[in-house]
């Protein structure tokens, strides 16, 4: 056995070789308790549950060697003549067979025959119906073509004629040359599960087995090696070896056929690997553009990251064949996410009248009638998903990984459940529950899963990142108390741990209150100081870099600082908003819509501090009273495909604007109503209109709202924007980082200077007016625009505010004072601010202000709490106001963090210790001594402490060393 570990695309893969060669044939190894039984039993994810699986004989010939010699053009198939036949008899048998052959296919030309070309392209354009009829026709002119038989059964089953495709399949199989096909049998594997009749499935794989093995060379084509692969993996055959020796040489055979391509990419969506799923399906389409399976999978490879460019993908494959189910469920799918319940229900009718028994269709009805609370509608779906393939797993798995995606963990557990019951091997669903229980908390039976899991299955990403994860989590510092287990990095947990915890119990202890709820339970918040890891636990893979903290109901989590040096952001304010989402999701037992969630987290930010949250700025005002304000309705899909960063920023603030509007006009006790009516599975809209406003008044008495609070933004000011100015993002990536405020200007056919001063009262004049004269260092002119756009706009925050350059500005002129007092009414606003919380501890410090000093340093922590220089503020400032063990602990915390000066720091340690009579006051002051031999001072405290009257050297300096 041997294991190699792979990385490529942007996923990280798991590649595990594990194979047993004898008796000429490779076959899967398993390993403990199951290797007895490992050619008994299906292998995971095969969908017949209990049924054996054939050993993998065909594989000594197809994977065995790794150069396989495909046929272009395949050969006839011819049967062998008798053993008996000698000489003439061989060559007459095989002679006068290719004659009549041939004397057949003549006659056979002169009948008007369907072109099979054409029949095809009926079938790949949604014409099933005709396709049926051409591919009868065909079947009837040429009863020995195995393409004939195999479109019509593929057209019967697209439109659910299950009995009728298994029935024409099992009649020609009993005919040469269609009794050796293995295509057929891989289709009539899946038409047997819809007959009822898994043994008879487990059967076609066993047959397909054999016919490779006894006859491999008939199945080199690259339609038939797609279709080995496709079996070879459903017996259990290890993935890279059917890619490399089965799939990759069948693309490079035949590049004009579209079978292996198509298996390439369906394998790597299987196996989460979505860089190497976009790759595959993207090579299909230059050489079949128009094909809606390959445009359907390349948009599926973008549905975890971006969801433009699926719905793109989605069109085109819809433009090519209208009544592609894929697509439509792929479609519908994304407006479930959306919140578009009535449209998903039209594109499941459309997917219906296509083919009224598809399993997948009727689970997405049943996910559609489980949301909105409707058990008996729920029911007649799911069984209709059922009616053909009664233990089908897909199809709970289907409901349950949607109700996991809705935040209903317990309910998506439980469909989980229910499909293991039909298939105890099925990989999706384990690998589902696995993920439900870590967010359920559930977590030592989470891990164990996800351990099995990546045991079955080496290849998953998905499996291989969270067992990946689960060793760096080991390495965690674990505080707790009553109400929280707080997990952070080894290094992070003793510099703001308790800090964290202290504010936890500080939202806890506000929100209950507030909304009269109540927690039974411990609430995990994980805090991570690497972001891919952050990412893995939260969404499963590498990615979402926008996102600051997700809850999933009674568990967080969250980037740590460590993760955001280039845009650092208040990581209390994320821990109480994400704690907020804690509260209102209890409370409504995770069943409320997105944009309500995010809107009350929001608000519940501005509530808690003016300094935190979102707020109106210029260009959500410009939004508001353009045409970017998105109707209550259509909020949470908002959140799915923003067309940039700044309007999925906008979605947070007009959400969190709407809760401000409901709150000011109806009171608090609605949301209260709302939330509780909500838990009982209730319709948000018909909720609204029981405690608020009919949707329609409701939008419309917002939509005024928001336009008196964009208007009311600096009335003093004119905030008409020139052409070209600071035009959105694209977007990128539940809570995002804040996005700086595009201001610089771009004026067409106008000096930029000029335009300025013609407009002195638009915000954007004169902020490039005062950028000009701080550019021509004219320090003292440059303090009236900015006076001016300070006390027209006093709130204004983020990148170039005004009250940053007014404070360079005071600062170029040496006005300390002035300087302060900019900054300090910066610092009230912004918790973000973090320049100007260095600056203000500077001046402060300067000042001998220490409680100043300590006040902003505070500030600075809330934001980046692992740089030395606020930890070293608060211990100079808990030093001067005479608090020697505050000042110990903070100068611990800037040892902590590596400061390139340890000897000044222990040997502060060592004075503050001496006073308060700690006996480690004698290891600092020695730590100091071993840094820096001459440090006199650092003698001086020894002989002091040891009680010694000895004199220090001469030489010894007369200050701390240099670091």
């Amino acid at each position: 056995m041997r294991s190699v570990r792979a990385r490529g695309g942007s996923c990280r893969r798991f590649v595990r070789v594990c194979v047993r060669v004898g008796s000429g044939a490779l076959v899967a190894e398993v390993k403990g308790a199951r290797e007895a039984k490992a050619l008994a039993r299906s292998r995971p994810g095969n969908g017949v549950p209990g049924t054996a699986a054939p050993a993998l004989q065909f594989t000594a010939s197809c994977l065995r060697s790794k150069q396989i010699s495909p046929r272009v053009i395949p050969s006839p198939v011819m049967p062998s003549p008798p053993r008996t036949c000698h000489g003439f008899a061989r060559r007459f048998w095989r002679d006068g067979f290719g004659r009549l052959a041939l004397v057949f296919a003549v006659a056979s030309s002169t009948f008007a025959a369907p072109d099979l070309d054409e029949a095809r392209k009926l079938f790949l354009t949604g014409q099933y119906r005709e396709a049926i009829q051409a591919a009868e026709a065909g079947a009837k002119a040429e009863e020995l073509s195995e393409e004939w038989h195999l479109l019509l059964v593929q057209s019967r089953a697209a439109v659910g004629q299950y009995a009728a495709a298994f029935n024409t399949l099992t009649n020609v199989m009993t005919r040469w040359p269609m009794s050796a096909s293995i295509r057929l049998r891989l289709v009539g594997r899946e038409l047997a599960l819809f007959n009822q009749q898994p043994e008879r499935a487990r059967d076609m794989l066993t047959e397909i087995n054999q016919q490779a093995s006894q006859r491999p060379w008939s199945f080199r084509d690259a339609a038939n090696m797609a279709a080995l692969a496709r079996a070879a993996l459903l017996m259990g055959a290890d993935p890279k070896l059917v890619l490399e020796r089965l799939l990759d040489p069948a693309k490079k055979s035949d590049p004009d056929k579209r079978d292996a391509y198509l298996a390439s990419g369906e394998l790597a969506l299987e196996k989460h690997d979505y860089a190497l799923a976009a790759q595959s399906f993207a090579e299909g389409l230059k050489k079949f553009p128009a094909d809606a399976d390959m445009l359907c999978g390349h948009a599926k490879s973008f549905a975890s990251g971006d969801r433009a460019r699926m719905m793109a993908g989605i069109d085109k494959a819809l433009e090519a064949n209208t009544n592609h189910i894929p697509s439509l469920l792929l479609l519908t799918d994304h407006l479930v996410d959306a919140e578009e319940y009535e449209e998903a229900e039209k594109l499941l009718k459309r997917a219906l009248a296509v083919n009224p028994a598809h399993p997948e269709a009727h689970a997405y009805r049943a996910v559609l009638a489980h949301l909105r609370n409707d058990s008996a509608a729920e029911k007649q779906s799911r069984d209709e998903a059922l009616k053909h393939w009664t233990n089908n797993p897909a199809v709970d798995h289907i409901l349950g990984a949607k109700l996991s995606q809705k935040y209903r963990f317990a309910e998506g557990a439980a469909a989980q459940r229910r499909a293991l019951r039909f298939d105890r091997s099925f990989l999706p669903a384990r690998s589902q529950l696995a993920t439900d229980l870590l967010r359920l908390g559930e977590e030592d039976k989470g891990w164990q899963l996800a351990d099995e899991v990546f045991k079955d299955d080496g290849y998953d990403v998905a499996a291989y990142n969270l067992v990946t994860l689960k060793d760096a989590m080991a390495r965690f510092t674990t505080l707790t108390n009553a109400h929280f287990i707080l997990r952070m990095g080894e290094k992070e947990a003793p510099l703001y741990g308790q800090r964290a915890l202290a504010l936890l119990e500080r939202a806890r202890s506000n929100l209950t209150a507030k909304y009269s709820c109540t927690l039974d339970k411990p609430t995990i918040v994980e805090i991570f100081p690497e972001q891919k890891d952050f990412a893995v636990r939260t969404f499963g893979m590498p990615g979402g870099a926008g996102f600051l903290g997700v809850c999933f109901g009674c568990v967080i989590t969250a980037n740590s600082p460590a993760s955001q040096a280039a845009h650092p952001t208040s990581w209390e304010a994320v821990l109480w908003h994400e704690f907020c989402h804690v509260v209102t999701l209890s409370l409504t037992k995770n069943k409320m819509p997105r944009w309500l969630s995010e809107g009350i987290s929001v608000y519940e930010e501005r509530q808690a501090s003016p300094a935190w949250g979102q707020h109106m700025n210029p260009r959500y005002r410009e939004m508001i009273l353009g045409k970017d304000l998105t109707p209550i309705g259509d909020l949470s899909a908002a959140f799915l495909a923003p067309k940039s960063d700044l309007h999925l920023q906008f979605a947070y603030y007009e959400s969190s604007l709407v809760v401000e509007f409901l709150v000011q006009r109806f009171g608090l006790g609605a949301i209260k109503k709302v939330l509780a009516d909500l838990a009982k599975g209730d319709e948000i809209n018909a909720v609204l209109a029981r405690h608020t406003l009919p949707m329609e008044k409701l939008e419309k008495d917002f939509a005024a709202f928001a336009k008196d609070a964009a208007e009311r933004l600096a009335p003093g000011l004119d905030f008409e924007r020139p052409q070209g100015i600071g035009e959105p993002p694209r977007a990128g990536g539940p809570r995002p980082r804040p996005i700086p405020e595009p201001v610089a200007v771009a004026v067409e056919r106008l000096d930029p200077l000029e335009w300025a001063a013609r407009n002195p009262k638009n915000f954007y004049a004169l902020t490039l007016n005062a950028r000009r004269l701080i550019g021509e260092k004219k320090f003292a002119d440059a303090k009236a625009p900015l006076q001016k756009l300070i006390a027209e706009y006093p709130g204004h925050r983020g990148a170039d505010n005004a009250y940053t350059m007014l404070a360079g500005v005071h600062r170029a002129l040496g006005e300390a004072k002035e300087e302060r007092d900019v900054l300090a009414k910066l610092a009230a606003i912004d918790a973000d601010a973090l320049e100007a919380f260095q600056r203000l501890m500077e001046l402060a410090a300067d000042a001998k202000d220490w409680r100043s000093v300590e006040a902003n340093a505070q500030r600075h922590l809330g934001v980046n709490p692992l740089t030395p220089l606020p930890w070293r503020h608060v211990a100079r400032a808990h030093e001067e106001l005479g608090k020697p063990v505050h000042a110990i602990d903070a100068w611990q915390k800037v040892l902590a963090l590596d400061p390139p000066d340890p000897a000044e720091i222990h040997f502060r340690l060592g004075k503050l210790m001496h006073q308060t009579g700690n006996p480690l006051a004698r290891r600092h002051v020695l730590q100091a001594l071993e840094e820096a031999p001459r440090f006199r001072d650092a003698h001086k405290l020894l002989l002091e402490i040891t009680g010694s009257a000895t004199n220090p050297q001469p030489s010894a300096s007369k200050t701390e060393p240099k670091p």
